[in-house]
């Protein structure tokens, strides 16, 4: 077998592993709609970046929210478009986002599709740490990139933006200049000043409370939001073993008002 033919069979192994992982637990699902419909509502708009195989842009239709799907990778760009070929209300992207637009060498693990990513820190991260035993980057690609701005350009302005990037959120955030209502990050513990260096540039960016939840659990750790030291504080603490969550970003209610008004008066 020859070698290109081997790392197509692999990566679309990947790929069906991550769609019965991702879409084969209903209970998830659910939990993971509940957490969504309280950043989104019928016809909001939703990015997300690093969609993989799509199953928070399913989450977001489930709910009525229309969906921008992220995804630099061909196999997985193809993927959503089989799985949402006929949905009028799913925009695929085929690029990466980060603090310019240009080009960005993208790192692939041909048996896990899901943790590419653009940051050689990841990778030196992970590599003996525990939970990421066996992961590996073998091979690489240049893919085209943008910026969160551009995309608001392109689609206008998201009630809610999804990034899970490996490694690579914090360059995600490089490229906003302005305050959304909400925002979800990935974090992981091999990682944590990832995690810290975002929640400094939301916190630059507006007034954001924050929360969390762990794992795939879809499920807020805090019953009221923290203040950016506390969810720093609180990401500082956790054990190793923890090994990765979400971090959700919103903007204070009093923040949210005034930046609704600002926009109703700029299109008037």
């Amino acid at each position: 077998m020859s070698t290109g033919l081997r790392d197509m069979l692999q990566t679309w192994l990947g790929v069906v592993r991550s769609l019965r992982i991702y879409y084969g637990d209903k209970e998830r699902q659910g939990h993971m709609d509940a957490l969504h419909a309280r950043f989104l509502k019928k016809d909001d708009l939703a990015f997300d970046i690093g969609s993989h195989v799509g199953d928070r842009v399913a989450s977001f239709r489930r709910l009525g929210a229309r969906a921008v799907a992220i995804e630099p990778q061909p196999a997985l760009a193809r993927t959503l478009r089989v799985i949402f070929a006929f949905d009028r209300g799913v925009t695929i992207e085929r690029l990466a986002v980060g603090r310019s637009e240009g080009e960005i060498e993208l790192k692939l693990n041909l048996a896990n599709p899901t943790v590419a990513t653009a940051s050689d820190e990841f990778i030196h991260a992970a590599d003996g740490a525990p939970g990421w035993e066996g992961q590996a980057w073998t091979r690489s690609m240049r893919v085209p990139m943008t910026t969160l701005d551009k995309l608001i350009e392109r689609h206008g302005e998201p009630a809610f933006v999804k990034i899970d990037v490996e490694g690579f959120e914090d360059e995600v955030l490089s490229g906003l200049t302005r305050p959304l209502a909400a925002l979800s990050l990935e974090f992981t513990t091999i990682q944590r000043d990832v995690a810290l260096r975002a929640i400094e540039r939301l916190k630059g960016i507006g007034g954001y409370v924050f929360n969390a939840a762990l794992g795939e659990s879809q499920t807020l750790a805090h019953a009221e939001p923290l203040a950016a030291a506390e969810i720093a504080q609180w990401i500082e603490g956790l054990p190793m073993t923890a090994n990765s969550g979400d971090i959700y970003a919103s903007l204070e209610p009093a923040r949210l008002r005034s930046t609704g008004e600002r926009a109703r008066t700029r299109a008037t």
